[in-house]
């Protein structure tokens, strides 16, 4: 158990370094992002539409962790560079509906390579990698609890 010196030290704060290696990984995705012409809340933007085709503003803000008001205007540049269409939803007019355009597709063949270069970046193995990501998963499920 850590004294009440070690226990307010940094370098022992679970949050300071979620948010150290987050900035460090966004880095790291800066210049892999460049021949794509995306920032990187746009590129997991094209991750999500590559999977799923089309989602609205509000399914993707749910999977994304970001609300509509953050949201909207990334989707708008996105709009104005041609990598996405918005669309109001025929079912319910209250709805955004968000879909790939051709350049939007055409970019996934370019970014195949990407999460190869984060993995040797990273210096861990598929399997290291595998168990980070389950306990960041379990630790994002955990905090999001209602």
């Amino acid at each position: 158990m850590m004294n009440d010196a070690e226990l307010l030290k940094l370098e022992n704060q679970l949050c300071f370094l979620l948010y150290a290696s987050s900035r460090e990984m966004t880095k790291k995705y800066k210049p892999l992002l460049e021949d794509l012409q995306v920032t990187y809340p746009q590129y997991l933007v094209l991750l999500l539409l590559w999977e799923h085709q089309i989602l609205s503003v509000k399914e993707m803000g749910e999977q994304l962790y970001l609300d509509s008001g953050t949201l909207t205007p990334m989707l708008k540049r996105m709009e104005q560079n041609n990598l996405i269409r918005r669309d109001r939803s025929a079912e319910d007019e209250r709805s955004v509906m968000i879909s790939l355009t051709e350049n939007g597709h055409a970019l996934k063949e370019k970014a195949q390579s990407i999460p190869f270069e984060i993995g040797r970046l990273s210096g861990k193995n598929q399997e290291e990698i595998n168990k980070l990501k389950n306990s960041l998963l379990h630790l994002l499920q955990q905090l999001t609890k209602d």
